[in-house]
């Protein structure tokens, strides 16, 4: 079993020219940190027990037969991506609802990717759990999304993403000390608007005719290097703050999707009571409102805003992990061709005796209990197997009548009991 843990992002400047078809012409920049709220993937490979093959838990659950009939998008993918053609459970959690514009998407896509590669015994660097996340929701699932989730979720840490034009992406943790980066944190305060949408929804309103937004989005640009200018100049952190507003605004502009008179209210309210700055992170239209307000004004904010979740938060660094791994003992079907177990069975390779059969060519496994021949598929006890001295437990399926075209037992097995003879093949579940 394995558990990943992918943060969810937070961006300050910069969003829109993530967008490839923006930055592989001009390039592009962003700002933006993860927090201490996660995404969490369990992943195991499923015992060969149960009618279902693939069992999927996330807001819905599914039990599929074949990775083709999975809903979830980027849990299908990710599968095929992967080749895994095996019994697979998957169970999904987060801190914070999905669709809420902290790149909930993406987050999931690159925890998935981390949790199956370690199942597989691999492990990934960021870089590449970045690049593949980007190749699956961009190019496999053709969905309209930025490059900059995937990015700072397998990443982690409060970084400046840019994306030159002709080349790949750069993540830059940004050079400021940490007692900067604890005040720009105090600084912040996040609000859950309680309306959800759909990022990609949101951002086809300005991404498909995105060249016509040049003004805005080189703007944005310009705000990136500034921001990080005054975060490694000094001044006062109200100057952050107003550069967010600027932001605001020339976001709003991108499309009527945007914003809508309840994001409008909330703002218009926190900056009432002491805040310089804001903006709703991602795309738009909803989620999560970000707030930047000297601390001394946080109660009376929270006090007027007392009808949204209010969310404290803290940046944290270390991006995509795997943060529990135990490797349960695997299961693997051993199906027996019957021709060649009647010809071997005659060469005394394996003998049947009532319901023992006995297998020369498997070097760990000495002597299965077979289930009576009658049953086309039936659940035994749990017969006890000797491998290498050490007693086995192992459940057994016998499926079709002895003497047919195949004979199937499934068992626990070790890495010593998977040689098998040329009758008795080795099959995942």
């Amino acid at each position: 079993m394995i558990i990943s843990r992918t943060p969810f992002r937070v961006s300050f400047f910069g969003g829109g020219t993530d967008y490839p078809g923006w930055y592989r012409e001009h390039g592009g920049a962003v700002l933006a940190t993860t927090i201490d709220k996660y995404c969490y993937l369990t992943c195991r490979y499923l015992p060969p027990f149960f009618e279902h093959k693939i069992r999927i838990i996330y807001s819905k659950i599914e039990n599929c037969m074949t990775v083709d009939e999975i809903r979830h998008p980027s849990a299908r993918e990710v599968i095929r991506y992967l080749g895994i053609d095996r019994g697979l459970e998957i169970h999904h959690d987060a801190d914070l609802p999905a669709r809420s514009g902290l790149g909930s998407s993406s987050a999931f896509t690159v925890g998935l990717l981390h949790a199956l590669y370690a199942l597989q015994g691999r492990m990934v660097g960021k870089h590449e759990l970045t690049r593949e996340a980007i190749h699956i929701e961009q190019e496999v699932l053709r969905e309209t999304v930025g490059s900059q989730d995937q990015a700072s979720t397998a990443h982690g840490g409060f970084n400046l993403i840019t994306f030159p034009a002709s080349g790949d992406l750069v993540v830059t943790a940004v050079p400021v000390g940490a007692a900067r980066v604890h005040e720009l944190n105090d600084h912040l305060m996040l609000f859950y608007t309680g309306i959800r949408r759909t990022a990609e929804t949101v951002a086809k309103s300005y991404v498909d005719d995105i060249k016509s937004k040049r003004r805005q989005l080189r703007l944005m640009k310009d705000l990136t290097d500034e921001a990080v200018t005054i975060l490694n100049s000094g001044v006062d952190l109200k100057a952050f703050g107003y550069l967010l507003h600027e932001a605001w605004e020339a976001k709003r502009s991108l499309s009527s999707q945007v914003s809508n008179t309840d994001v409008d209210d909330i703002y218009e309210i926190a900056c009432r009571k002491g805040a310089t700055g804001g903006k709703l992170l991602g795309a738009g239209g909803g989620g999560f409102f970000l707030v930047f307000a000297s601390p001394e004004y946080h109660h009376a904010i929270r006090q007027a805003l007392h009808k949204l979740v209010y969310v404290p938060f803290r940046f944290e660094f270390g991006g995509s992990q795997v943060i529990f791994m135990d490797r349960e003992q695997d299961y693997l079907d051993l199906r027996i061709n019957g021709a060649d177990f009647h010809r071997q069975l005659l060469a005394g390779q394996h003998s049947f005796d009532g319901p023992e059969v006995t297998c020369a060519g498997v070097a760990a496994l000495r002597t299965v209990t077979m289930m009576s021949a009658t049953s086309s598929i039936s659940s035994a006890p749990m017969p006890s197997v000797v491998s290498a001295g050490v007693p086995m437990r192992i459940p057994l399926v016998y499926q079709a009548p002895f003497g047919s075209a195949g004979i199937e037992l499934r068992f626990v097995t070790t890495p010593a009991s998977r040689s098998a003879c040329s009758a008795c093949r080795p099959v995942r579940p």
